[in-house]
């Protein structure tokens, strides 16, 4: 069958460069997502609300365990150090000391969390010698987040230029645990004077 020319004649017309180049929006992703039981937006969505709260265990987190930090250092200044966990400080101990001897001042342990009084807290010692040294009045209860230690004695001893660790055991739900490590180096005799050269 021949047309003839000029006849009707159906006319598409172009798609232009805005229709076919169309990307979803935001929202078009989002109900998209939300089909799909996604729990977040996608990426490149309008979340800036969320982006601008600071993320848990941030910089939040280690600006407020440096100020209490230093605000316990300032209620016991120059007694204390850190230990393996930063919520918790102790009191420093002399590099060597004498087996059984009583310290020169009271061993304390400080909170800087919460930690509800009369928890108990319990100090033990060793090293790769000796790995449970024996040690007397090594429990204390905490009030106002301080566990303070009546008269904590190392009796067993370290070993021959060994230092213990001490592990710190704080009897919350579920408990915590510490260390302070190379605290201390107990020998029989203690720290003796240095040997002086006879004089000629």
């Amino acid at each position: 069958m021949h047309l003839p020319s000029g006849g009707p004649t159906a006319i598409i017309p172009p798609i232009s460069n805005n229709e076919a180049n169309v990307t979803p929006t935001a929202s078009t992703e989002w109900d998209i997502y939300k089909d799909e039981e996604m729990l977040e937006p996608p990426a490149g969505a309008n979340n800036n609300a969320e982006n601008s709260s600071p993320s848990p265990g941030g910089s939040g987190d280690l600006w407020w365990i440096e100020r209490m930090v230093m605000e316990a250092q300032q209620e016991y200044p120059g007694e204390l150090v850190r230990t393996g966990s930063p919520y918790f400080l102790c009191s420093a101990l002399p590099n060597h000391w004498r087996s059984n001897k009583t310290l020169p001042s009271a061993f304390k342990v400080v909170s800087l969390g919460d930690v509800c009084d009369g928890t108990m807290v319990t100090i033990r010692a060793g090293n790769d010698e000796n790995f449970c040294g024996e040690l007397r009045n090594c429990t204390a209860v905490m009030r106002n987040q301080v566990a303070k230690f009546n008269d904590l004695r190392f009796v067993g001893r370290s070993g021959r230029g060994k230092s213990f660790t001490l592990s710190i055991t704080v009897s919350t739900t579920p408990p915590q645990v510490t260390t302070y490590t190379k605290a201390i180096k107990v020998t029989v005799d203690g720290p003796r004077e240095p040997r002086s050269k006879t004089s000629e």
